[in-house]
Formats: structure tokens, sequence, C-alpha cells
């Protein structure tokens, strides 16, 4: 590596991850090159109506898109690789380096988004290095993780080594046989690792993270139990829990059916890289598996989060157009909720049951073992790899503080550590560890339709409409500042005890003192020389929409969303002088005209619409 002589420090700034599980997204900046390390999303809390997905907002890149030289890809999770489609349509990223899974699984992604051509993939294997611009060398060290070919990774940089864990756990028995690489792991010890950035997801749990295979006999033995059909759920990348599924399948002489679009997805990739081993003829497509006994049926599907379009979901919901739930099915979630999806998950569940079903779920059936380490875990980390510096991350916040508490107990000084949010600038070299500034930070929201990102006031328009509902008032004035004809007033969504034909009557007449009461101020000479005013029709809106406000805000003690329609007239009168010449002088000159101009059709009503006075007056003269 380049050794730093200038005393430039490396600049380390998480986007996503931090005081929050999902979007795990961080930059290592020195000088002019920037590197990226995942780019995860995360999944809409229950006030995010009509948002799909969460990724973090990405200012700081889109304005220095310029100096990225790659990204590094740990493992193929969402909350790590999700957010790649998206960003690559605002900025282009030179080249990303992953695990095979991982770039398999990227690859459909960006194809299907269309933006495949703005970067080159690279797959790396174990202790495979690689270099990124002049200033980072990455070396991919193996780990354990509930999701096949994960790692942890050296980044080397001119002010030292840092050691970026990814997610992990220490399984000493995982389900695909690669072991974590301790060896590696201890070799960066030796040498001196600068800064350890790590996983903090489990630190408040004590002990050990059990391994994958503790699963195995809990689910053996409910499978083996079950008389009716078997649905499993859980999350599709948890690629060693599937094989565990399929290996029970097998053993119990059920043929399996697999729901939904991300689980298929992910097998298909596994069997074809090797990471999921099983024979063709277990599975069967879902209109053979409805003639099959029940006994013989093992059915993988996704929704253990309680996700609204999910197959479970669905399917609890009655709404799936291939599968029924029947009494005597046994349905298996073998998943923790995520924090947050509790709700949701619990919702589902009791559906379920109202349907026949016999559900198997909960910490305490052992059925499902999470992908992260635990505190004995954290430490082991800490043990082999003796950084100076302590960077906790991946984890809400009293994670974080936890985390740090565990790192001090093993020797790394408070002094040397620092606990940061999103946008935090880490400034880092051989002797000093500091928080140097922030950088943009927040989240963007991308809609269902993943067309557009929903922007801070569209999220709190759609809050207020679920909150409170919407008032539409629809008026029509003349160029004299009065109403055509009265108001149409609708309320949509809104709970009062005021009568409505009062708020109704009390809306119009609020219209009408407006109008009475200010419309000199909104009249103003005409810069038409056919027309003698002019009207500001811009603030007429604004200020009948305002009073409107108040009213229903004092009458209704809510606050609704208004939306008010203002219909304005096509153009302006001729002067009151040219209007009485027109009708002095138009009988003596009615003789000359040959036949009277037809209105206008209305495109709308299909019916013509009057012409105006200064229309009327062209003609004739």
């Amino acid at each position: 590596m380049i050794k730093n002589t200038t005393g430039q420090a490396l600049k380390v700034i998480p986007l996503g991850g931090l005081h929050e599980i999902g979007k795990n997204t961080c930059v290592f900046e020195y000088g002019d090159e920037i590197i990226l390390l995942d780019a995860g999303l995360a999944f809409p809390t229950d006030g995010m109506h009509g948002v799909n997905i969460v990724l973090p907002d990405m200012t700081y890149l889109r304005e220095n898109s310029h100096k990225i030289k790659g990204m590094i890809v740990t493992h193929g999770h969402e909350d790590h690789i999700g957010g790649i489609p998206y960003h690559l349509k605002q900025f282009e990223i030179p080249v990303i380096y992953g695990p095979r899974l991982a770039m398999a699984l990227l690859a459909g992604k960006l194809e299907e988004a269309g933006v495949s051509h703005r970067t080159e993939l690279r797959t790396v294997r174990p202790r495979d290095m690689v270099r990124i611009g002049k200033n980072f060398l990455v070396e991919y060290i193996r780990n354990t993780h509930s999701m096949a070919d994960s790692f942890t990774v050296a980044i080397h940089t001119p002010v030292g080594i840092l050691i970026h864990t990814g997610d992990f756990k220490i399984d000493h028995t995982p389900v695909d046989g690669e072991h974590f690489d301790f060896q590696k792991l201890a070799e960066y010890g030796e040498k001196g690792v600068l800064c350890l950035i790590s996983d903090s997801t489990n630190s408040e749990v004590p002990g050990f993270t059990a391994s994958e295979r503790s699963v195995y006999p809990n689910l053996d033995r409910i499978i083996a139990q079950a008389t009716g059909r078997v649905m499993v759920t859980t999350f599709a990348s948890s690629v060693h829990r599937l094989q565990i599924v399929l290996e029970l399948a097998k053993k119990n002489n059920r043929y399996v059916g697999v729901v939904g679009r991300s689980m298929l997805n992910v097998i298909a990739h596994c069997r074809n890289l090797g990471y999921i081993k099983c024979e063709d003829n277990i599975f069967k497509p879902l209109k053979e598996i409805r003639n099959l006994p029940d006994d013989k049926v093992l059915i993988l599907t996704t929704g253990s989060q309680g996700e609204p379009m999910a197959a479970m979901t669905r399917i609890a919901n009655g709404e799936h157009h291939e599968l029924k739930i029947r009494k005597g099915d046994t349905i298996i979630f073998s998943a923790n909720p995520i924090p947050g999806n509790t709700i949701a998950v619990v919702n589902t569940i009791d559906k379920l049951m109202m349907l026949g079903a016999n559900v198997v779920y909960g910490r305490d059936k052992g059925i499902h073992v999470s992908g992260h380490g635990c505190q004995e875990d954290q430490k082991l980390m800490i043990n082999m790899t003796r950084p100076k510096f302590f960077l906790p991350v991946h984890g809400e916040h009293r994670m974080l503080v936890q985390h740090s508490k565990t790192a001090q107990s093993m020797g790394i000084p408070a002094s040397n550590m620092v606990i940061i949010d999103n946008g935090d600038v880490v400034e880092l070299t051989e002797n000093s560890m500091r928080v140097g500034g922030k950088v943009p930070s927040g989240i963007e929201l991308v809609d269902s339709s993943r067309s557009g990102v929903v922007k801070a006031n569209v999220l709190k328009e759609r809050q207020q409409l679920a909150g409170d509902g919407a008032v539409t008032v629809a008026a029509a004035l003349n160029w004299e500042g009065k109403l055509v004809a009265k108001p149409e007033v609708h309320l949509k969504g809104v709970v009062t005890s005021a009568d409505r034909t009062e708020v109704i009557r009390l809306i119009t007449q609020t219209i009408e003192t407006i109008l009475s009461d200010r419309w000199s101020e909104f009249v103003k000479p005409a810069t038409n020389a056919d027309s003698q005013v002019d009207v500001d029709w811009v603030g007429v809106q604004t200020q009948i929409e305002k009073a409107i406000a108040r009213v229903l805000r004092r009458e209704l003690q809510s606050n609704p969303m208004l939306v008010f329609l203002m219909q304005i007239p096509e153009e302006a009168v001729r002067s009151e002088t040219v209007q009485k010449q027109l009708s002095i002088e138009a009988p003596k000159l009615a003789s000359s005209v040959p036949s009277p101009v037809p209105a206008p059709v209305n495109k709308v009503t299909g019916r013509r619409r009057p012409r105006t006075a200064a229309k009327v007056a062209s003609v004739v003269s």
C-alpha cells in the first residue's frame, strides 16, 4: 500500500445501518477516492403509507460520484445489496466485487432495473484480494452467517488495516461445511489492526449464538408428527434453513412446492452454484401438489414477516389464488419478527389459526436461530483481531452502546471508540480516531410502484389522509368576484360530531366573505389593452384555502387534508365603455354579419360554452 506521508485522515462515513436495523451502507474515503461497502435497504414502518422500501439518503455520493472507484459486497441479504439497483440509476459504480451468490442475485436485480450497463460485477472467493483505486486493497475472509457465501473483509489503506466484520456469527458446525476462517483473522491480529468495525445486532444477548444445525431436530420432530400438509415460512435468503427443510422433506417422504418469487429465485441460484443440494424430483408445481395426499406435501413460502403482499399473508387473508388453508395444516414460522414487524406477524398467525391451521412459532420452539453473533461471539472477534480502535455498527443505539461496553471489557479504552449516527464522518489516522463532521443523511422512500421517490411532503399528506380524512371544495368564480353557483363540498373519511350541513354552510359563507371583503386586494390594472383589470387568482385561491382550513380545524376539531378546486373564467371582459358601445352599435352592424358564430363546444360536457364579451366584440368589429 501507499504509505500515508501527508498526515491525511481516512474517512469512514456510514450512511445507513446505525440506530436502526437495515439499509447497511458505508463509505470509505481517502483523498480523491471513495469505495462503498454494501448498499442495502430497509422495510417501511406502519406510518409510511404506500411506501415499498426505504433507502439511505445518497446525496453525498451523488455530489461526489466522480470519486467513486468501486464497491465491496459482503453477502447477498437485501439489507446489504437491495439498494444497489436504485443507486445505479443516480450514479455509476465502476466495479462491484462480491461473493458468487450475492453477485448472482444482484445480476438479476440490475437486469430487471435496466442498469446492468452502469457497473461491472466481479466474483470473489475466500482469501481473494482485490485492488480498488490506488489507496484500497481488500481481502475477503470467509465467515459464517444465516446466508451462504458470507464474508468479513480486511481493508488495507494508507493509514492502516481496517476489519469490517459484515454480518457474522461463530458457527462451528455450518450446514454447508464452509467454516469461519479464524486463522486469517488471527493473522491480521498479529500484524496489527487499526480499527475493527463490527456487527452489533445481538450485542444485548449473552452467550454464543446457536449453530444453524440446532434447528434440525426440532423441525424434524414437528414435520414427522404432522398428519396434514406442512407449510414452512422463513426468509428466502436463509439458504442454510432452506437446505435443512429440503433434507427433512426427503426424510419424511414429502414433495416440495415453492411459493413466492424471491424464494424461487434464491433456490434456483443456490442450486446452480451448489449451495443447495437436493434431487430434482423433490419439487412439484403447485398444480400437481394439490392432487397429492396431504401427508405427502411440504410447501416453502415467503411471508415470515407479515409483509402485506407476501405469499403467507395472502394465504392467511384467503387471497391466494392457488393455496387455501385446510383444517389440519401445520404451519411453521421458522423466523423471528424483525423489530417493527411483530404486529403484522401476530395478525397473520391469528388469521391462520382461525382458519383451522396448527401454527408453530416462537423462540421457545427452537425452530429459528439468529444469523448474528451474541456477546461471546463478539468477544471472540475482538480477541482475534485485537484492534487499536473500535467502531460498533449495524444496530440500534442501545445495541451500539452495549457493544462498546463489551469492547471495553476486552481491554479497548473508551477513548479509542466512538458511537456515531448515520452521516457522521469518522476520521482515522495511525494514532487518532475522531468524529470530524457530518454529511447529509436520512432516508429516501420508494413508492410501491417502484417508479419514484416519495418526498417528505407527499408522505405527510398520506399520513394526514390516513389520520383525518379529506375535504374537497369546488367553487366557480366570475370576473366580478362572485360565486357563479353554490360550492360543491365533500367530506371523505372525516369523523365529526358536527352537522355536515352546517359545515358546508360555513364553508360557503367563508368563501363569500373573503370575496366580498378582500376582492379589491386581488384586482390590479390590466397589462392587456383589451381588458380593464387583471386578477391575482393564485392569491384568491390561497386566501380562500387558508380561511377554509381555519373553519375546518375549528368545527371538526381535526386537521383533514383540504383539496380546493377553483374554476375561473377564461379571459377578461373589455372595459365598460367598449361594452356600452357594442350594445349600441351591434344592431346596426348585425345585417353585415352573415350568420351568428357558434359558441365553442365544451369537450367534457358536450354543451356549447357561451363566448365572453371580448370574443363577441372581436367578431362583430
